[in-house]
């Protein structure tokens, strides 16, 4: 009896030895798990956002105040992002002038969720020029004149098009306003107006960065740390915090994730939440648009 007694007493002794162990394994592996996300969640913001950001124009057209930034909040910026991506089905007649040019566009496939054109939407077509070389090969950028609706001259029927009426600005001039430098399949990319925020969910009452886009809110990165979990801060060409958004020549990203669930920190007892944070800035390349994409 005394044996045994003895023994159970060291096998309880182990096992509560053991179990000590496999429970500080665990929380070692899940810390390390909520912190490796945390860092991949902040750098998918720092990779995301400033990919987006340096293809905006801040200025637009000169004098007409249709730059691309029509927002500018702390917590979120609203840009005209390219988010719609159609196809010509006939090759547009030019060499008739520096005007206005017809395009006809397929509605199917048309990408993005938004499916149609208006009057006044800024477009980039391809700009093919000479096939013999890609020395000359860009978008054409154009602003959108009028909608009317249309049909492909395709072998197997007549699907229907978006007939645009575009007046074009030309690349470099009228003497590439020539037949065949744009060419039938061209893709023809639109814009749509897009804000990146801080949101705050209803399901699970936490902050994340959210993108919102014809009406609807997508969630990207996060959880973050909180109302201070992304702010902007807005500069112009001499480094100097501006609110017009037509010398707005950088931008500054600052993202503060945080984990799931707290967890357990070096050095500190207990369990507490992972904050970290990303700050970056984005230098805009202004590139040109016509018109304001509604």
């Amino acid at each position: 009896m005394v044996e045994l007694l003895i023994a159970l007493v060291i096998l309880g002794i182990v096992s509560a030895a053991l179990y000590k162990v496999l429970v500080t394994n665990q929380r070692t592996y899940l810390a390390q798990t909520q912190r490796i996300d945390l860092q991949q969640n902040i750098r998918a913001a720092a990779t995301i956002l400033p990919a987006e950001l340096r293809e905006i124009n801040a200025a637009g057209t000169a004098g007409a105040n249709n730059g691309d930034l029509s927002g500018m909040l702390s917590t979120s910026l609203t840009i005209r992002a390219p988010r719609q991506l159609g196809f010509l089905c006939v090759t547009p007649p030019l060499g008739g002038g520096i005007g206005q040019i017809t395009l006809t566009v397929r509605k199917q496939p048309m990408f993005g969720a938004r499916q149609t054109y208006a009057r006044g939407d800024s477009v980039l077509v391809f700009y093919e020029g000479d096939p013999g070389t890609r020395n000359d090969d860009s978008w054409l950028r154009g602003e959108i004149k009028d909608v009317g609706n249309g049909n492909c001259p395709d072998a197997n029927g007549t699907p229907a098009a978006w007939v645009l009426t575009l007046g074009a600005q030309w690349i470099a001039g009228s003497q590439f306003n020539a037949a065949g430098a744009i060419t039938n399949g061209s893709p023809v990319r639109g814009f749509t107006s897009t804000t990146y925020s801080l949101w705050l969910s209803p399901t699970d009452n936490q902050y994340y960065l959210a993108q919102t886009a014809t009406g609807s809110t997508q969630p990207m990165v996060g959880p973050l740390s909180g109302p201070n979990g992304l702010t902007f801060n807005y500069y112009d060409a001499n480094g100097i915090v501006t609110t017009d958004s037509s010398k707005v020549t950088q931008i500054e990203i600052r993202v503060r994730g945080r984990t799931q669930s707290p967890i357990s920190q070096p050095g500190a007892a207990g369990v507490a939440y992972k904050i970290d944070s990303v700050v970056t800035r984005v230098a805009i390349r202004g590139n040109t648009r016509c018109n304001p994409c509604l």
